[in-house]
Formats: structure tokens, sequence, C-alpha cells
């Protein structure tokens, strides 16, 4: 799986000197994404807005 981001490519890097993976994997990983280039950080899709509730119609009376 290819990275996604610059951001990821760090964070994957960082775990690598941890140790909490192996260096076959973040190869593998750095293998997929090629010379790509990649942006900074990935956002988040944006969340659609709720539309607006439809008001009730408040009747008007006639004065007699």
């Amino acid at each position: 799986m290819p990275f996604k981001s610059k951001a990821q490519r760090r964070k994957f890097a960082e775990l690598l000197v941890q140790g909490k993976i192996s260096d076959e994997t973040y190869e593998e990983w750095n293998r997929e994404t090629g010379r790509k280039k990649l942006p900074e950080r990935v956002k988040p899709k944006p969340k659609p807005k709720p539309k607006p509730k439809a008001r009730a119609r408040a009747k008007r009376r006639r004065k007699a």
C-alpha cells in the first residue's frame, strides 16, 4: 500500500527507528509509492452540511 502523504512517510520512518515496524514493511510501502509527488498532509473529506428544516408557517388571523 503506497504512502498517501509526506507526513505519513515521516511517521512510518519514525516507527521504523523505534522498531515498531520492520524494515521490509517500510521498504515495501516506499517501493509502491515510487517517485510520486505527495502532499504534505491529506485533508479529511468535508462532512455534508445538514439541510435546514422547513419552518412551519404561522396562520394569519383576519380581523373582522
